[in-house]
């Protein structure tokens, strides 16, 4: 979005920039460049978007960017007494986050605070050096040497590619993800629940002309959200809100930012290979430089996010009426609540999609194919087959003719049981963030925000609902009069330019599928005592022998247990229990018929993935969701609390 495009539609953009480096041009560049606006010594002409007839460099007072970034924070649920990470690269967007968050951190916080203080209270700034580049360690000390000048606290990660440099193809993905571990896990050892990313706007753009070339629906066109609540792929119960507090502001703004505030930066030279789709389209939208072009795209990404809010609310309160969860971790949908018939696509698309996610653990949406059919046997009523999806397993709830839907983790999938490899043991409940209450407080002022701001509980203004393809959203949006047809012209072209570019690399991408070692992970996982397991990112197990250990058996001795799934070979293990003689004790027998009863109110489907825990020669100790034990000095708690909530979490995209 461009500044105020939200509220003001018809903002336009006037400034106009003129950059200065602080070195003259060279047969032999430095390795890296850094820039200021108060060394002189060459000029290098940046033209940016003008609207008015003149080419003046218009200058914006800091203070009005400092007002729309306090705006943001407050839209995200933030205040100046919250902790806070900044991610830095050095560049200038980053650079001119800093200058607004010391800016607002100091402004907000109390003057005793501000007083005699060394660093600015609360707000830390993270450099992720990748180790990509010689000169990239270097950079990142200078880069750190600024922050610190900033009064503002400063660690650089340094990231360890221990299975070799990634290839240039993924470069840029697996940095990506490289990075935002690093972020969460400094993140969660500082006790930190919000972390400030530099997005802008002119990286909206640069993402809805990929996700367009991709053939993205509207949801996926809307682009970043203001705030994500991340989880982290390893840990019990942590996640962290990255907030992007810059997506009202151009590539310009940033620039003038740090020029105002006499702020130096780097330049990332990999910016500039074209054989990253970003960096094509960068380019090819600096090519673009009309003002009606770069307004009229930021208005079709405001309006798929109207789309995406209007969309995610609606899921909401489907979900709030007609799922029910349940402890042994599958949920039941009430057909007859939801009333799949009378649900739009992309609405319903959306809420099975959760849905799947949440019970599976598994991140992936559904899409193709596979989306047209399930949404038909969603809206088959009564509901008489199953289905297998994304993980998870369809079929009709028990004793409800068909009026209700069962779903359920499926563990014999065919897809990648990635999940498996996610069981995480803590030594106790204290390594949970105690930022917590801060994070859901924050979160409910972003949830209030985004209430008051909402849009008419009608469609009759929201865009994009019925639309099936990229070609059909940029149409409407002609039709609806957001995009011009120079605008529509030139964009279709950009998407085209692309697509045909990606289907290129694709093809001649070679197939490395056939030699490629997968690491199978069988499905049981080791467990110490007092430790908690995360098994498939979906329950927390523990386990202790209690009173000294147990009294006589032999079950007392094992330090170490594995935890797998349940199998059909169990329940049949538990009814010869319940009926043996001589095999085991009284205890034991009396445990076993209170599972088998408790099991028979877990549909069969839903048992498999049950936690199971057995000793390292492969005997069952206990199943705890049925409450079946072999011995009453062992303990064993197994809860279901799946790593991503429902829903996925907190998101905005105010």
């Amino acid at each position: 979005m461009t500044r105020g495009l939200l509220m003001l539609p018809h903002y336009n953009a006037k400034s106009h920039l003129i950059r200065i480096g602080l070195s003259s041009p060279s047969k032999n560049p430095p390795k890296f460049h850094t820039f200021s606006s108060i060394s002189r010594k060459s000029i290098h002409v940046r033209l940016l978007c003008g609207c008015s007839s003149n080419l003046q460099d218009e200058s914006i007072e800091l203070s009005k960017y400092k007002e729309t970034f306090s705006r943001r924070m407050a839209m995200a649920g933030l205040k100046p007494h919250h902790h806070i990470a900044v991610g830095v690269s050095g560049g200038p967007d980053s650079m001119a986050l800093c200058l607004l968050a010391a800016e607002w951190k100091t402004h907000g916080l109390n003057a005793a605070l501000r007083q005699n203080k060394d660093v600015i209270d609360g707000l830390l700034a993270i450099i992720v050096d990748h180790g990509l580049r010689p000169e990239s360690k270097e950079e990142a000390e200078t880069v750190q040497h600024r922050i610190l000048n900033m009064r503002i606290r400063c660690e650089i990660a340094h990231c360890k590619w221990t299975d070799g440099r990634p290839k240039l193809s993924h470069l840029q993905e697996a940095a990506r993800d490289m990075r935002y571990e690093k972020l969460q896990n400094i993140c969660i050892q500082h006790q930190i629940g919000v972390l400030l990313t530099a997005h802008h706007a002119d990286d909206q753009a640069e993402l809805f002309i990929l996700r367009l070339s991709r053939n993205s629906g509207v949801l996926g066109l809307a682009g970043m959200a203001l705030a994500t609540q991340l989880f982290a792929t390893h840990g019990i119960s942590n996640s962290i809100l990255l907030v992007r507090p810059l997506l009202d502001f151009s590539k310009q703004d940033l620039y003038k930012i740090c020029e105002e505030g006499k702020q130096q930066w780097v330049e990332d030279p990999t910016n500039q290979n074209t054989i990253f789709a970003r960096n094509r389209i960068r380019m090819s939208l600096g090519n673009l430089s009309s003002c009606i072009f770069k307004s009229e795209l930021q208005a079709v990404i405001s309006a798929c996010r109207m789309t995406r809010v209007y969309v995610d609310q609606i899921c909401c309160s489907l979900v709030n009426q007609s799922v029910t969860v349940m402890p042994e971790g599958y949920a039941i949908i009430d057909l007859s609540i939801l009333n799949p018939s009378k649900v739009l696509d992309i609405c319903l698309s959306k809420f099975v999609t959760l849905l799947l996610q949440f019970i599976s653990q598994r991140q992936r949406p559904v899409r193709g194919s596979a989306q047209k059919l399930l949404l038909d046997y969603i809206r088959m009523f009564p509901c008489k087959s199953s289905f297998t999806a994304a993980g998870c397993y369809l079929c009709p709830s028990p004793s409800s003719k068909g009026t209700k839907l069962l779903i359920c983790c499926s563990v014999n999938s065919t897809l990648p049981m990635k999940m498996m490899k996610s069981f995480y043991a803590a030594a106790s409940f204290n390594e949970k963030l105690k930022v917590s209450s801060d994070l859901t407080q924050i979160i409910e002022n972003g949830r209030s925000y985004l209430n008051k701001m909402v849009f008419l509980n009608t469609s009759d203004k929201i865009h994009f609902l019925n639309t099936k393809s990229s070609e059909s959203i940029l149409s409407e949006a002609k039709c609806v009069k957001i995009l011009s047809e120079s605008t529509h012209t030139s964009i279709c072209s950009l998407q085209k330019n692309e697509h045909e570019k990606f289907q290129l690399k694709t093809k001649t991408l070679p197939d490395n599928g056939s030699c490629k070692v997968v690491e199978l992970v069988n499905n049981v996982k080791q467990l110490h005592q007092g430790q908690i397991g995360h098994f498939m990112d979906r329950f927390l197990v523990s386990w202790e022998f209690v009173s000294g250990g147990c009294c006589g058996c032999v079950f007392g001795q094992y330090s170490v247990m594995e935890v797998r799934h349940m199998v059909d070979d169990d329940w049949l293990y538990l009814s010869k229990l319940s009926k043996s003689e001589n095999l085991c004790s009284d205890f034991v027998k009396v445990s076993a018929r209170e599972a088998l009863r408790v099991l028979k109110s877990i549909p069969v489907a839903a048992r498999r993935s049950l936690p199971v825990l057995v000793n390292p020669k492969g005997q069952i100790l206990s199943i705890p969701n049925i409450g079946f034990s072999i011995c009453p000095c062992l303990k064993v708690s197994a809860k279901f609390n799946p790593r991503v909530p429902l829903g996925g979490g907190y998101s905005s995209f105010l």
